[in-house]
């Protein structure tokens, strides 16, 4: 029976990482495989996964790393490559303080830190954290250390958070011994007398020049109320609720309030004083002395607005970084399955391609066959259809060739606006905002014309085919806070927006929009690859692509492009007239693929070419340097050996006379500069593709070449 059956003590594995270390092959380890597991270690691992706190386990001289789920999001991008590895390899930044743990607690010990200031790289950036970390030797069967158990609190936002409560702290400390060193100064504005009795106020020359009374009334007395008078009207409750609890109960008066000064400002002043009652206990006099705190209570209100913005900026902050984090997560998921895709993209236009050839192929044997010809037709419709689909999974894979010119919106709303109302109908309003003075982008722009018709096509859907879908462009500068997370640098972009007022797409949905085949509409009336598509074509074109939706309320999809310096317009390459003479060229077929080879090569022959082969780079270059003579080189760009592709055009074209080079492929990764564009001097041909098409590239890529 296995150890992972429950009468072997797993029934208290559950979550994620239980699965992970059930599936993980541990014989390499110090650990053995997983059914020989002793009892201690089995209860270890059981008391680790149920915990919330993050815990991990060093097992061995080495510290083979077991952990739970808290440590897992603990651990960030190093998760899960972790589980089962060494822990100086794991985290060898710090690498030290691990062999200093493991030499401890494997020898009895135990080792605490409190609030340990380390940088990491959890997520390949360096990172300062502050940890509360806790280690204890873990014991075997027969009680002697055979590992570690590492609780892992991080505390940086405390650590962060104390750091900016002591700076105010500090503060305010200063600013209260200035208040003491101005009272020592001479702060008092003088001292007074309440007659209870009579109630009359008297005081010192002091009080009476603080509030310009003639010194002899001062000190004959002023009726209480006029001495209440000068208090602020928002304090004047407050103070008196104070006095009469010191009257009623004895208690000392400390009170803070303002007073209006003769200039009608107001003043801040401490009054403190005490109440003094006759034999019998009724209150007689109040004395009391009243000291300027003015610039204490500026202090502390500048303290309290520094804390509020210093409160708003760590708020601000956290949902940036949180905003950040969860674009991050969503463009590393897109950017994962795009690469899934671009591979499944590349195998699937292979499949294409041979059908393709051989259907064309079929077709030129029996031209008069009407019936053959009509199902060759429907097939050919349904490669076409195909090759469509794969073309938008590239797309969103920022994998197709992309044919890039100095374009701005105006020339879009001119050119394309009839185009648009004609696909969305006449019960479609279109709205149409842009700047006067747009300015330039670098895009293809049949790939911008098919994503906005995407989009309008969506929105139209959204809104049951009746209603105003509005195109809004701006001029616009983005900074480093919008662009956290993005994958763009900040600077100046052309900004277009696609909005609607239809049904709107709840959160759930809003977080898989971009993906590829996912969506909401019936089954058979929708592919779920247009948005995907204008996502990869943004990403590719350098730009961002952003959607926000509300349900009930409508969408809105934000496309952002770098803006461009260029002031020409790149003008499309001059199609060539073709000799004749080069039917009779020389090409060689480099492919791995045998039956994808195979079909290339009797299309070429059937044109009248003359073929020679290679099933890849290895093999093509050999035959060409023992002397093979030939006029064109048409290669796959993606297949086995040394020699890749792009090396073998490399070496051709330094030939003289140079040999032309075209490439194929249904996947173009190889060939897509830095720019996300093809360069100038490369040709390419995409799978799948038919015969006229393949003969006039080769006849074109042929013109281009010196003489013959």
């Amino acid at each position: 029976m296995s150890f992972l059956s429950e009468s072997h003590g797993c029934q208290g594995w559950h979550g994620e990482m239980s699965e992970r270390i059930r599936a993980f092959d541990w014989t390499p380890t110090d650990l053995g495989p997983i059914d020989s597991w002793s009892q201690s270690l089995r209860a270890t691992v059981q008391f680790m996964l149920g915990s919330p706190v993050p815990l991990v386990m060093l097992w061995g001289r080495q510290g083979y790393m077991i952990y739970n789920d808290a440590y897992s999001l603990f651990a960030g991008a190093r998760h899960p490559q972790l589980l089962g590895r060494a822990v100086e390899l794991g985290w060898p930044e710090v690498a030290e303080l691990n062999r200093q743990v493991l030499d401890t607690c494997l020898a009895g010990g135990t080792l605490s830190f409190r609030d340990k200031e380390l940088v990491l790289l959890r997520n390949g950036e360096p990172e300062t954290l502050w940890l509360d970390l806790n280690y204890s030797p873990v014991a075997d069967d027969s009680g002697a250390p055979a590992g570690v158990m590492a609780i892992v609190v991080e505390t940086t936002a405390h650590v962060v958070s104390e750091r900016a409560r002591q700076h105010a702290e500090a503060g305010f400390r200063a600013a209260d011994e200035r208040l003491q060193l101005a009272l020592n100064t001479g702060a008092v504005l003088g001292s007074f007398v309440w007659d209870i009795p009579n109630n009359r106020v008297s005081g010192d020359e002091r009080f009476a020049r603080t509030f310009s009374y003639p010194l002899e009334q001062s000190t004959e007395g002023l009726p209480g109320q006029v001495a209440s008078e000068i208090i602020h009207p928002d304090d004047r409750d407050r103070v008196d609720a104070d006095i009469e609890a010191t009257v009623a109960t004895g208690c000392p008066y400390h009170t803070e309030y303002r007073i209006r000064r003769p200039d009608g400002s107001y003043l801040w002043v401490l009054a403190s004083g005490r109440c003094e009652f006759d034999a019998s206990g009724q209150p007689q006099r109040f004395p009391g002395v009243l000291i300027d705190i003015d610039k204490r209570k500026q202090a502390e209100e500048a303290l309290m607005q520094l804390t509020r913005e210093l409160e708003q900026r760590v708020s601000e902050e956290v949902l940036a970084r949180s905003n950040a984090e969860e674009q991050l997560r969503q463009s590393r998921k897109l950017e994962a399955i795009g690469g899934l895709t671009g591979g499944v993209a590349h195998d699937f236009n292979n499949v294409l391609q041979i059908i393709s050839g051989n259907l064309h192929l079929l077709a030129r044997i029996e031209p008069d066959n009407d019936k053959i010809q009509r199902r060759v037709a429907s097939a050919v419709t349904a490669v076409e259809r195909g090759a469509k689909l794969s073309s938008q999974l590239l797309a969103f894979a920022r994998r197709q060739p992309l044919s890039p010119v100095l374009y701005d919106l105006g020339q879009l709303h001119e050119g394309f606006d009839e185009v648009l109302q004609r696909a969305l109908g006449e019960t479609i309003q279109i709205s149409v905002k842009l700047p006067a003075e747009p300015w330039s982008i670098h895009v293809d722009r049949h790939q911008l014309e098919n994503a906005v018709l995407n989009l309008a096509i969506n929105a139209r859907d959204a809104l049951g085919g009746e209603g105003t879908i509005a195109f809004e462009g701006a001029n616009v500068v983005l900074d480093a806070v919008f662009c956290a997370g993005k994958e763009i640098t900040p600077g100046e972009y052309v900004h277009l927006a696609v909005t609607d007022r239809g049904r709107g797409m709840p959160p759930q949905v809003l977080e898989q929009a971009f993906e590829p085949f996912f969506t909401t509409k019936p089954v058979g009336q929708g592919t779920g690859l247009g948005l995907s598509m204008v996502f990869g074509f943004v990403k590719q074109s350098g730009g961002h692509v952003e959607m926000v939706s509300e349900v009930g309320r409508g969408t809105s999809v934000h496309l952002y492009f770098p803006r461009s310096i260029d002031h020409q317009a790149l003008a499309p390459p001059a199609v060539p007239i073709v000799p004749s003479s080069l039917d009779q060229a020389s090409i060689l077929v480099v492919e791995d693929d045998e039956e994808v080879r195979a079909t290339a090569v009797d299309l070429l022959r059937s044109f009248g070419y003359r073929v020679s082969i290679a099933a890849n780079g290895d093999e093509a270059l050999r035959l060409l340097q023992d002397g093979a003579q030939v006029d064109l080189v048409f290669t796959d760009v993606v297949m086995p050996g040394q020699v890749k592709s792009t090396a073998l055009a490399a070496w051709a074209r330094a030939r003289t006379p140079p040999i032309a080079v075209l490439f194929t492929s249904g996947h173009t990764r190889d060939l897509i500069s830095v720019n996300h564009e093809l360069t100038p001097d490369i040709h390419l041909l995409s799978k799948p593709y038919g015969p006229q098409t393949l003969q006039a590239m080769v006849r074109m890529v042929l013109s281009g070449r010196p003489e013959m």
